[in-house]
């Protein structure tokens, strides 16, 4: 399998990007043991043509991101705005949203989160009973746009008061194995 891992972190205050790294080694080291892997740092810098030529190699895209202001950090949205094209991603469709391109190949996303996870899925709580597949529609819809099939997301929560890393190295591993079979 062909898998293309994007680490979308933007440094923003004190969030240095430790832990999206981290993560990001992580499924690097554990998915090249059995697959072709491809790594982007959207903060090093990119070249358009050569990201998107990423996504038409890639079977599987990641996105490891932190959850800024209940989106993307602005570096992240400003990646998509340049690699997505219309005509390579995504073409007119007599339906909306039913012109992507990159139809056969599936997406994840990996986020962290400053919210705990009590936030979620609780309707007394902060997202109103929410679940975190519910509080990422809008980045779900954007990867339905061009095609692409979800896997379940993955999430590091409490990750500024309580980051547990060896815990979420764990269960991120597990999780790869969980949805990729690996």
């Amino acid at each position: 399998m062909k898998i293309l891992i994007i680490n979308g972190h933007q440094t923003y205050r004190s969030a240095e990007g430790k832990l999206n790294q981290t993560l990001v080694d992580r499924m690097v080291s554990t998915l090249s043991e059995n697959n072709e892997v491809q790594a982007t740092i959207i903060q090093n810098g990119y070249n358009i043509e050569e990201e998107q030529q990423k996504f038409i190699w890639a079977d599987v895209i990641i996105y490891q991101t932190p959850v800024y202001w209940f989106s993307v950090p602005g570096l992240l949205k400003t990646y998509m705005d340049e690699v997505y094209a219309y005509g390579l991603f995504f073409k007119g469709a007599e339906q909306y949203g039913r012109g992507g391109m990159l139809t056969g190949k599936k997406y994840m996303l990996s986020t962290t989160w400053n919210a705990p996870k009590e936030a979620f899925n609780d309707p007394t709580q902060f997202f109103k009973g929410a679940g975190l597949e519910e509080a990422l529609s809008h980045l779900h819809r954007a990867q339905e746009f061009l095609g692409l099939q979800p896997l379940k997301s993955f999430a590091c929560y409490d990750v500024i008061k309580n980051p547990k890393i060896d815990q979420f190295t764990a269960e991120l591993d597990a999780h790869l194995r969980s949805v990729l079979n690996q």
